[in-house]
């Protein structure tokens, strides 16, 4: 197998990954795992991953690498970033579904480049194609997000009527909610992924003050885990729902900790050298349509229309702004041969004035 063949099995490998978190942490939330909770054993599971392969690696940097500001930055991102947007985003899961979880994914591109363009870390060009399709990404994303909050549309009966993971928790399921803590959730859901987006754009100044990535992770793993103990020590008093058995819940801990943060995480940083960012997240719509799927197969989940049309808006919104940032990087280097070849032009041009200055032409 050559190594652009392994290149799209290791990226559909990646949404499969990802499919499985969505359906599996929907069935644990279903089975009646408290939310915070589950947060809490997911990033303990993340950190016993990292810690060790970080502290290996640590050994090759100088110790000003982590200094006592960049271990408080460290702190302040795993709280906005990780803690406080994966517990948001856990909890939206719960009340609403896998597939509207998977369909909101399709949005972080364009909230990420949104919040750049916020944080003057990217520009958009409003007379250009690339900058016209990067702003029509965006509206396309906000038109996706509305049209899963607020219309439902007919349901599609689940693809299986006996569901795979059953589901012992009354009144969890998104399917039990009212229309209005639907619409809730959603927004919520879409609020916790701008918060991971905003994450993401903020790694970049971090990377480049301490470019050991595994080390920058573990340490910000670490840091949410505390902080994800603290916030389910106050959210979960009963101890007794703190008790892990040989169920659907631990499957998700172990799958979410160890599957998604070791194996998904490095196929994921593997596919972006190999091809780059914006190949992986071309294929992000896959997870979507796998989910769909999966969900009503193994969780007997009714997908609405307005969960589908959604889902599509926010895909074209993905492409969109993808599309905007290939053309807007093929622009880029045209400018500079141009300028380069415009300097030799004007360099010529005054060896040639110099020359007949000189009467040597």
């Amino acid at each position: 197998m050559n190594a652009s063949t392994k290149a799209y099995v290791v990226v559909i490998a990646v949404q499969l990954i990802y499919t499985g978190m969505f359906v599996i942490s929907k069935a644990a939330f279903d089975h009646g795992i408290d939310t915070y909770v589950f947060m809490f054993y997911r990033q303990a599971a993340g950190s016993l991953l990292l810690l060790p392969l970080a502290l290996l690696r640590h050994r090759s940097y100088s110790r000003n690498s982590m200094s006592s500001w960049m271990l408080f930055k460290l702190f302040m991102f795993a709280l906005f970033g990780i803690t406080f947007s994966m517990n948001l985003y856990h909890v939206s899961l719960k009340f609403t579904s896998a597939t509207v979880a998977s369909a909101t994914d399709n949005s972080l591109p364009a909230v990420t480049f949104f919040l750049a363009l916020l944080l003057r870390m990217e520009h958009v060009k409003l007379k250009s194609w690339s900058g016209a399709a990067k702003l029509t990404g965006v509206a396309l994303c906000l038109a996706g997000v509305l049209v899963i909050a607020f219309y439902a549309g007919p349901s599609m009966s689940p693809v299986n009527h006996h569901r795979a993971f059953a589901s012992h928790a009354s009144g969890s399921s998104g399917a039990n909610v009212t229309r209005g803590a639907w619409v809730k959730w959603t927004f919520l859901m879409v609020l916790a992924d701008a918060m991971w987006s905003l994450w993401i754009v903020l790694q970049a100044p971090v990377l480049k003050e301490c470019p050991d990535k595994i080390l920058v992770t573990a340490v910000q793993c670490f840091f949410s885990t505390v902080q994800s103990f603290v916030v389910a020590m106050v959210a979960e008093r009963d101890f007794s729902r703190w008790k892990l058995s040989f169920d659907i819940s631990l499957l998700a801990i172990f799958y979410a900790g160890f599957i998604v943060m070791g194996v998904g995480y490095y196929l994921q940083a593997w596919c972006v050298e190999m091809k780059g960012p914006v190949f992986l997240a071309a294929w992000t719509p896959i997870c979507f349509i796998f989910t769909i799927f999966c969900s009503s197969f193994f969780l007997g989940e009714i997908v609405h229309l307005g969960s589908i049309v959604g889902g599509i808006l926010l895909v074209g919104g993905l492409y969109s702004v993808l599309w905007g940032k290939s053309k807007e990087s093929k622009i880029e280097p045209c400018k500079e041969m141009t300028k380069i070849d415009d300097s030799q032009d004007e360099q010529k041009q005054k060896h040639l004035e110099i020359k007949q200055e000189q009467g040597q032409v």
